[in-house]
């Protein structure tokens, strides 16, 4: 090769690299996106679309719920209740009770338990990211999945803070806790309510000042030592779940063992290579 054609690759060989670089991440940017597109996006949608959804039916009822971190000791009752009630199939959950250990000042070892479950969120997320409209508010203002238009995008569970929805393996459509309508229907409790004999958790009419929930709501908000709390109010979903928490069950131990955006509940919560994880991540 001759002086001048080395000289003229040498001048080429700039741009043919920079094509290499361009070409290849190129490539790198489809392969993303095809892989991103096997994936349900997060997407709320214009207000257009769920605004109307968002609204409870005018019926006079607020139901909401309370769960008291106090007395929960496990016993998973209302899990079982809730798995018979709604056919849940093994591996999946309507509800979940999570543990935590964590050491108190006093140098003490101890165990929270909690039973979680749909918030029924004011603001719901889910309902804004479900592009077939198939999330909407029921009866006391429940949020509800309507299996007659669910296709099972799983945009909702992408979009819930609290991870309680999950895909049915089966039917393909999001299964989430619906305060067994079904139930209050014909003026019975939600099963797990019937179901947990340590009465850790309380539904109802917060609309109706002589029900259950009603009175312990207003005995908390008179006590001294113990209170109520959202969980994840930095979400700003306005959830109607409550949790009693005190000095010695306080919220911020358990908080991170809540799934989150695109998660579920797992079996995973009940390995016991989990029970003695400290908590962490608080900020996320």
């Amino acid at each position: 090769m001759n002086t001048n054609e080395s000289d003229k690759n040498e001048a080429q060989s700039p741009n043919r690299r920079e094509f290499v670089k361009k070409t290849a991440a190129a490539l790198a940017a489809t392969s993303i996106s095809a892989s991103d597109q096997e994936k349900p996006q997060v997407k709320f949608w214009p207000e257009a679309h769920w605004g109307e959804r968002m609204k409870a039916p005018d019926d006079g009822k607020h139901y909401a719920w309370l769960v008291d971190t106090r007395k929960c000791f496990g016993c998973h009752g209302c899990e079982v209740a809730c798995k018979a009630e709604n056919d849940v199939p093994l591996g999946n959950y309507i509800r979940q009770t999570i543990y935590q250990d964590f050491e108190r000042e006093n140098g003490q070892m101890a165990r929270i338990m909690v039973p979680m479950a749909c918030q029924h969120c004011e603001d719901a997320p889910c309902l804004k990211a479900c592009p077939c409209g198939a999330l909407h508010k029921g009866a006391g203002g429940t949020v509800q999945v309507d299996y007659n238009s669910c296709s099972g995008h799983g945009a909702c569970k992408e979009a819930c803070p609290y991870g309680a929805i999950y895909i049915d393996p089966v039917a393909n459509q999001a299964i989430k806790c619906h305060n067994c309508t079904h139930r209050l229907d014909v003026g019975l409790e939600p099963a797990c309510i019937t179901t947990c004999p340590s009465e850790a958790l309380y539904f109802g009419d917060l609309n109706d000042p002589k029900s259950k929930i009603s009175r312990m709501q207003k005995m908390i908000d008179a006590g001294k030592n113990t209170g109520l709390e959202v969980l994840r109010d930095n979400k700003n979903t306005q959830p109607r779940m409550q949790f009693i928490v005190d000095d010695n069950h306080p919220m911020d131990v358990w908080e991170p063992k809540i799934p989150r955006e695109g998660e579920s509940y797992s079996n995973d919560a009940y390995s016991v290579f989990e029970w003695g994880q400290q908590a962490e991540g608080n900020d996320k």
